[in-house]
């Protein structure tokens, strides 16, 4: 088989028009930068930027910034990366991920990565450390009086150097007043996951976890008011596999035969696994894991109610009020309207 026959038997990416990415990041890799919580971190972006597998940069967005394009960055394990974007202007990103590497090499950044570093946080665009990016933004004054998370192997010499930063190692990140940390490696996912959940939703948190095979047990810890989240962990694998495939396709929900056959199971067997662990028909449980997001996204974003309709599966905005209605009790723009005047009150 070749790629041309894998494309002929795959569906086609659903078209999603007109949706503004929530999160915005750079990338500035320090010298001897650590691969495992850049990738772990990158590819959680990944994973909740589109639908499926399909990796387009839709939901969220990034761009590895560096002084010069012809120039790769060596990470601590030898490989190359080729940055992507001159360090110029900030354009529209909201967060800059500053990965730290080996020490003290890591430290060696140019007054011009510094800089840049130091003008996005006073333009008040969110700065975040992973691994021994918390050297690199503590030697920047950035973490002067709050508290910074740091493995347990630097402690002390980040005490020394760096004594009016509270130190933290029992917390897999921290964020603190618009400056976030992670201890490095695969505490990056979490940092990451925390980052997706704030500014896109559990939703895509969710199917960004699941498409990386986070442990179920790990999932579950980290999003405890996640839609469904009792049963990814219920004990019945064809359950647990048809919930991590409902979250990976919000917008994109198909038959229920379908999702059986995917599962490894009939229509009536899946059907009666759902009536026994959550009382309920799989057909209901992914309409309400949709409706969930539409929820969260009413109240967090300011996209319209045909927008939200399409990114939550449903085929127009009427659909997605009926059940919205039908399941909240008003319709959703009653909601928002509400939820606005008690805001402003």
């Amino acid at each position: 088989m070749n790629a041309a026959d894998f494309e002929a038997l795959a569906p086609h990416p659903p078209l999603l028009h007109g949706i503004e990415p929530t999160i915005r990041v750079g990338f500035i890799l320090s010298p001897q930068f650590t691969l495992l919580p850049f990738a772990a971190f990158i590819d959680s972006l990944r994973h909740a930027a589109d639908e499926s597998d399909y990796s387009r940069q839709i939901y969220c967005t990034w761009k590895i910034l560096a002084e010069r394009l012809d120039e790769p960055i060596r990470a601590s394990c030898g490989s190359l990366i080729l940055p992507e974007q001159e360090l110029k202007e900030f354009g529209d990103l909201n967060f800059i991920v500053v990965v730290g590497g080996l020490l003290p090499a890591c430290l060696n950044l140019s007054e011009a990565h510094r800089s840049f570093i130091r003008h996005a946080y006073d333009s008040g665009i969110t700065v975040v450390g992973l691994c021994t990016g918390s050297f690199i933004l503590a030697d920047l004054g950035l973490l002067d009086g709050r508290r910074c998370a740091v493995h347990h192997e630097h402690q002390a010499a980040f005490r020394k150097l760096f004594p009016k930063v509270e130190v933290v190692s029992d917390e897999m990140y921290i964020s603190d007043r618009g400056v976030l940390t992670c201890l490095g490696g695969t505490s990056a996912l979490d940092l990451a996951f925390h980052l997706i959940d704030s500014h896109c939703g559990k939703a895509r948190a969710v199917k960004g976890l699941t498409s990386l095979l986070i442990e179920r047990q790990r999932s579950a810890s980290r999003f405890p008011h996640r839609a469904y989240g009792h049963l990814a962990v219920c004990g019945s694998r064809k359950v647990e596999t048809a919930i991590e495939i409902m979250e990976r396709h919000i917008a994109t929900p198909y038959p229920i035969g379908v999702l059986a056959d995917k599962v490894g199971c009939s229509e009536r067997e899946l059907c009666r696994l759902f009536a026994k662990y959550g009382n309920e028909s799989p057909a209901e449980t992914w309409r309400n894991i949709r409706l969930a997001q539409g929820h969260w996204l009413l109240l967090n974003s300011d996209r319209g109610i045909a927008q939200i309709a399409s990114e939550c599966g449903f085929s127009d905005a009427a659909h997605f009020s009926r059940w919205f209605k039908a399941t909240y009790k008003e319709t959703p723009d009653a909601f928002r309207r509400r939820r606005r005047i008690m805001m402003n009150a």
